[in-house]
């Protein structure tokens, strides 16, 4: 395990900037441009232990940037459950001690999108036939899953309701 693990890492501080305001500097959004990401969107970083019993930190800290966007309960928890079942899939029911679930939260005014990646270790891409596949989708709107240099990462987009 590297010395970060477990750490929080951090490209965003809560309440230094309101998401997608260009008035104020974003430490990360330098290194994002170029890569299809809104330069004007929040980067959130998280690096925890493969284990599930920390997927409870990334549940909070999905509901937390979820409310700081105004979502709805409804579209908070339905981001939570989404987020626990995608590392769910990757963690495929193992504990992985040297291993680390690296989470990244992109942030726009009325989106939040999610990436959870597992590096370095084999897996393959999770059937989008199934019942927790469905469920993701279901809950998020949009989901994805890549499988390169021996990590396999999914990704959701959950876009907040228009109703005020």
């Amino acid at each position: 395990m590297s010395p970060t693990s477990g750490a929080l890492l951090a490209g965003y501080v809560p309440g230094t900037r309101t998401p997608g305001d260009p008035s104020a500097g974003d430490p990360t959004s330098s290194s994002t441009k170029g890569d299809g990401v809104d330069p004007d969107a929040d980067i959130v970083l998280l690096t925890l232990p493969a284990n599930s019993v920390y997927l409870s930190v990334l549940r909070t800290a999905t509901a937390g940037l979820a409310a700081r966007l105004h979502f709805t309960l409804d579209e908070i928890e339905d981001l939570r459950i989404a987020v626990d079942e995608a590392c769910a899939m990757l963690l495929n029911g193992e504990e992985l001690p040297d291993s680390e679930l690296h989470c990244r939260f992109t942030l726009t005014t009325d989106e939040i999108a999610v990436t959870v990646t597992l590096p370095g270790v084999r897996r393959s891409l999770p059937p989008q036939n199934t019942f927790a596949w469905q469920v993701l989708t279901a809950l998020t709107g949009e989901v994805d899953a890549e499988v390169s240099d021996d990590q396999l990462t999914i990704g959701l987009v959950k876009r907040r309701s228009r109703t005020s």
